[in-house]
């Protein structure tokens, strides 16, 4: 706790002399050349395979977005950027430079003024606020945790039939850990009025055309005030990069990430059910276990995506690899719970019909990835691994995916297919 403090105070220094020092320092890495939504550059270069069974069979990897390294290109406009799967093999925090992007409105601000910027806190509260980054820097108590951030249509591409949206492998997903202050704290210091139901989060981004809905999301009161949810300034020790919310994004722990807003500047206290766009008609599924339906099924109640569903994966080798015949070959992963910890991680080779445990390495807490190791010695011949995370509240992940319209929540369990040779 005390080296934590002292990394905490150290990064409050930087943030405090960022404040001091404006634009200079932060648009000298990100701005306007930086998210000029990008030139045909973005495209050229290598190219990575993808598995995705409706296509594209591969994407350009791109280096030409700021403050990011080497990511799987989907999108320039509004960017979608997606983590190539090596990335979450070097450790089970995933690094900020490719940590995976996305937005929904392609007007993103391309500089912003750390003096000139507020939070704005308002509707059913006591008192309306309207606090600068040093207000929250300096003036509320400091809170930290890990947490895993991923869309809710991370392996969207691999839905059969295919539907709608951007094609994500498993790349949208992240985690880190975030710091910044509790979200009680600042509803605490507005004051809540007695009869508000809701609190409603907006950013910085804006529609592309007039009268096209602004992205907001909402929480229920008594979650946006369980003392987890966080307003962040930092990421794995360092400021939020831009694309992914400079500087204040909304931390969820265990939900989806389309609640976890980007750039947040305003946080209102509604007294109704949120009727906006996003909330009401947007990021919906079936209020069926495992938000499974069949395709073209009627009269199927819908409801705001949640929580997320435990997965794993196995991260040290890729499809395809081939083994030394009877060798002991190290698998290496990652895991998590979903919304609660891990529980276990089980792999089998001969297709679920018995599953044999791995050792988990150290637990980072119950929202974080959580690294698995075992050894294998196959024989010589085909060899498909699969791999299943199971929670702490005993949710397991389903051999089958699921199928919805969005293409959302998938956690089928993993198989991958080598060869002993």
């Amino acid at each position: 706790m005390e080296s934590q403090q002292r990394a905490g105070d150290g990064l409050k220094g930087r943030m405090r002399k960022k404040t001091a020092t404006t634009r200079r320092c932060f648009l000298g890495q990100a701005g306007a050349a930086g998210l000029v939504l990008v030139s045909g550059s973005a495209w050229a270069g290598p190219s990575v395979e993808l598995p995705l069974p409706g296509g594209p069979r591969e994407r350009a990897l791109t280096t030409a977005f700021p403050q990011k390294g080497t990511m799987i290109l989907q999108r320039t406009r509004p960017p979608l950027l997606e983590t190539p799967l090596e990335v979450f093999d070097r450790g089970v925090f995933t690094p900020n430079d490719q940590f995976y992007v996305r937005w929904h409105w392609a007007v993103i601000p391309t500089e912003i003024n750390v003096d000139s910027f507020r939070l704005s806190v308002s509707g059913h509260v006591d008192r309306a606020l309207s606090l600068s980054l040093k207000d929250i820097v300096d003036g509320l108590p400091r809170a930290q945790l890990a947490a895993v951030n991923q869309c809710s249509g991370n392996s969207r591409g691999f839905s059969q039939p295919s539907v709608p949206g951007a094609q994500w492998g498993n790349g949208a997903m992240g985690n880190a850990k975030w710091m910044g202050v509790r979200l009680k704290d600042v509803l605490d210091r507005a004051g809540v009025k007695p009869g508000a139901l809701r609190v409603r989060f907006a950013g910085l981004d804006q529609p592309v055309v007039d009268g096209a809905p602004k992205f907001m999301k909402s929480l229920a009161l008594d979650h946006a005030r369980d003392g987890e949810v966080m307003i962040a300034y930092a990421m794995n020790g360092e400021q939020l990069p831009l694309l992914n919310g400079f500087p204040l994004r909304l931390v969820v722990p265990g939900w989806y990430s389309t609640y976890w807003v980007k750039m947040l500047d305003r946080i209102e206290v509604i007294t109704t059910e949120d009727e906006n766009f996003w909330t009401k008609n947007a990021y919906l599924i079936p209020d069926t276990p495992g938000a499974n339906m069949t395709p073209g099924q009627a009269g199927v109640k819908m409801v705001p995506i949640n929580r997320m569903v435990p997965r794993s994966f196995v991260t040290n080798l890729k499809e395809g690899a081939t083994l030394k015949p009877g060798a002991p070959t190290l698998l290496r992963g990652i895991a998590f719970g979903g919304s609660t910890g891990v529980k276990s991680v089980d792999i089998s080779l001969d297709r679920g019909a018995s599953w044999r445990p791995t050792t988990l390495a150290e637990d980072e807490g119950k929202y974080s990835f959580r690294q698995w190791q075992t050894e294998i010695a196959p024989p010589a011949g085909a060899v498909s691994v699969m791999v299943r995370c199971t929670n702490s509240d005993g949710l397991a992940q389903p051999t089958t995916m699921n199928w919805n319209p969005g293409g959302f929540m998938h956690n089928a369990i993993e198989t991958l297919r080598l060869t002993a040779a």
